[in-house]
């Protein structure tokens, strides 16, 4: 009876060995876990040194690519230049590219999966096991292994399944159509952009006009002022009627003073809807004269191109599609999926009779529970669908009433510039009678300055209401969806899209006497 005598001592001795095994691994296990927390990641921030460096390469990147100014910048150009370099708009083109990107990586999802895979398997004992007896629970043969201790292994793999490409399809159709939401968003964009830069422009050229008359003005004032303090000292008239004088010299120069605020700040804005640097020394080349907007297209023919043309409505149209197919996507999750696989395999195991084979399958999967939640999946889809046709509706009740609104504050500015107009005439010929009537005493000067200021505040009032009224013709514009260039011409050169608004301007005059407009 050799045998059961030697078994246990084996197994003694094998306990031993197992343990001092152990102790090596435990060790190795305990300085990785301190080197990790070693490597624990901490907040931190920017240096100052960092900072000054980023915002100096932002202020770099803000202008670059860009022409500098050559010359006196026209109307056309200034738009031309915020339609090519404002910050709003580049983002929102970036925003566009980026959207068609997701299109390609979700076109690409729809296409099925090849999986390649290979490893490498290291074991320091053979994968060895034994079996037992399911009749006496004895051990039935000796302990044997069939797999090497080093194994490689290699697959190439083929694999689509139907129900996610379903899915994916829908996915991509969904996205296609957010690619032309965020076009209509960046037409959004470029039309409030004409606007502001129509009023801007004006204001701007108000300041251009008047910067040279408000400093001499000022100085005349002054200089009122010191000799009426002089006469003051002198007791040549009375104290109260000095006193009185001095105010209203004060007064006026305190209005000459907010006149400049208001000019400091025109061009400025200005500059930043051109992308221009702030301090940049901008000469403005307006048309001659004041040419009224005018916009008589009937009011029919104004909602209906509103309602045929505005981004927000084509948006809204889009978002209701994006939810029909959103519908589709969720009826298909409800489907068997269904998979069919295609591969061929390598294993190195010197075991193995075949080390390379190929292998082809089908499977098939249902998740049956949502067959019970395929009335509320669908409710909910079809909710989706509801509202977002009722934003649609509420949408265009509101575009309809902007059309009016802005209809009407057109007419309103035309109206309010009218009167500015002749109010600055009628101060331009007071001041005229005032320089022929003026006698040299401190009273009269006073009224000379007086009208001056007068005529000089009439003149910028003029040039903030018509600025004001491009600003309304620009907001009727924008109301009716109507576009400053034509598809894909913002991304020409300045002469270009200078040439393109000019056209589509004398377009737009067209189609406000025209009886209707055609949707392009």
């Amino acid at each position: 009876m050799p045998a059961p005598t030697l078994a246990p001592a084996a197994n003694t001795a094998h306990e031993p060995r197992s343990k001092r095994a152990l102790r090596p691994s435990l060790a190795v296990i305990a300085v990785a876990a301190l080197w990790l927390s070693g490597c624990a990641i901490r907040p931190t921030p920017f240096t100052d040194a960092e900072r000054a460096q980023s915002a100096h390469a932002d202020r770099i990147a803000m202008f670059a690519n860009q022409p500098p100014l050559t010359g006196p910048v026209t109307l056309e150009e200034a738009m031309a230049r915020a339609i090519r370099f404002n910050l709003d708009h580049r983002l929102k083109m970036m925003e566009e590219a980026l959207a068609q990107k997701q299109l390609d990586v979700a076109n690409f999802d729809m296409l099925p999966r090849l999986t390649a895979a290979a490893g490498y398997t290291y074991r320091d004992h053979p994968l060895a096991s034994e079996s037992i007896s399911l009749r006496t629970h004895q051990v039935s043969l000796e302990p044997s292994y069939s797999t090497d201790q080093n194994d490689r292994t290699a697959d190439l793999a083929f694999s689509w399944n139907v129900l996610d490409f379903g899915v994916s399809y829908f996915e991509a159709k969904e996205q296609a159509d957010r690619v032309l939401v965020v076009e209509q968003r960046r037409r959004k964009v470029v039309q409030l952009l004409m606007q502001q830069v129509r009023e801007a422009y004006w204001q701007a050229v108000g300041a251009q006009r008047l910067e040279k008359q408000v400093g001499p003005l000022l100085a005349q004032a002054r200089q009122a002022l010191d000799d009426s303090r002089e006469s003051q000292q002198e007791g040549l008239r009375s104290p109260l009627d000095t006193l009185a004088y001095q105010h209203a010299l004060l007064d006026i120069m305190r209005q000459l003073e907010l006149v400049r605020d208001q000019l400091d700040e025109a061009r400025p804005r200005l500059a930043s809807l051109m992308n221009v640097a702030p301090g940049t020394d901008i000469t403005l080349a307006p048309p001659k004269g004041f040419a009224v907007p005018q916009f008589a297209m009937p009011m029919d023919r104004m909602e209906e191109t509103a309602l045929e043309r505005r981004p927000e409505l084509v948006e809204a149209s889009y978002n209701e599609r994006i939810s029909v197919n959103e519908t589709h996507k969720a009826i298909a999750k409800l489907l068997p999926g269904i998979e069919v696989q295609l591969g061929t395999h390598y294993d190195s195991n010197s075991f193995l009779a075949y080390h390379a084979w190929r292998a082809a399958g089908i499977n098939v999967s249902w998740n049956l529970l949502n067959l019970l939640n395929a009335k509320n999946i669908r409710g909910m889809a079809h909710a989706q669908r509801d509202v977002a046709h009722a934003q649609q509706l509420a949408l265009s009740m509101a575009v309809l009433t902007q059309v009016h609104v802005a209809r009407a504050e057109l007419s309103a500015k035309q109206r309010q510039f009218d009167l500015f107009r002749q109010i600055n005439d009628v101060d331009a010929q007071i001041l005229q009678h005032m320089h022929n009537a003026t006698v040299v005493n401190a009273q009269g000067k006073l009224e000379e300055i007086r009208a001056a200021a007068s005529a000089m505040m009439s003149e910028l009032r003029l040039y903030q209401s018509y600025g004001e009224l491009e600003g309304a013709y620009g907001q009727l514009l924008a109301t009716l969806g109507l576009d400053p260039l034509p598809a894909g011409a913002g991304k020409r050169d300045l002469k270009s899209i200078e040439r393109s608004i000019d056209k589509e301007q004398t377009r737009w005059a067209q189609l406000g006497r025209a009886d209707g407009v055609k949707a392009q």
